[in-house]
């Protein structure tokens, strides 16, 4: 029996050297633009969620999703997220779609999950993606204000779609060529 357990641990030993090797000698491909293999992402987004479901509290979110709320979520959303994760006008993020993996957009696919994941996520971040932990930038009162908005995504008042639209630039300046 000893000599199984110490073959087990041997084994154990050379799979993990071998995969360090293959790793260090650069045999693995690290490149963002490279299309996401589906073991990959079904191993990770099960991770993702295991990991959530087991630690995010089970807390009530404090912010009513009056007018007055959305508009503020709206705006904390557009300085803080629409650049990844898109805007009416904008639903599929070219700069979203280039991280690896790319992130959700959230006017294509509404976020479903609870508040209480989300808030989680968003105070957290995730590791190893470009979602950052919040917590270091936003107040907990912002982050759920931002949770409330995500949760009523698909069904905006007006004031707070309003907030999403982006200016238009004056004809001839999106154009100008930029010169020294």
């Amino acid at each position: 029996m000893r000599s199984f357990l110490i073959g087990i641990i041997f084994t154990a030993a050379v799979i993990f050297a071998g995969g360090f090797l293959f790793a260090k000698q650069g045999y693995i491909r690290l490149e963002a633009d490279q299309p996401l293999p589906a073991f990959e992402q079904k191993i990770a987004m099960s991770a993702l969620d295991a990991s959530v479901d087991r630690h995010a509290p089970s807390q009530k979110n404090p912010i009513l999703p009056t007018d007055d709320s959305l508009v503020e979520g709206a705006r904390i959303y557009l300085s803080h997220c629409a650049g990844c994760h898109g805007l009416p006008s904008n639903p599929d993020s070219r700069f979203g779609r280039s991280f690896y993996p790319p992130v959700p957009q959230f006017f294509k696919d509404a976020p479903g999950m609870p508040d209480n994941q989300n808030f989680y996520i968003t105070q957290h971040g995730i590791r190893w993606t470009c979602m950052p932990a919040w917590s270091k930038t936003l107040s907990e009162q912002q982050i759920w204000t931002v949770v409330t908005f995500l949760s009523r995504v698909e069904k905006l008042p007006p004031a707070a779609i309003k907030v999403l639209e982006l200016p238009t630039p004056a004809p001839g300046l999106a154009t100008a060529p930029v010169t020294r």
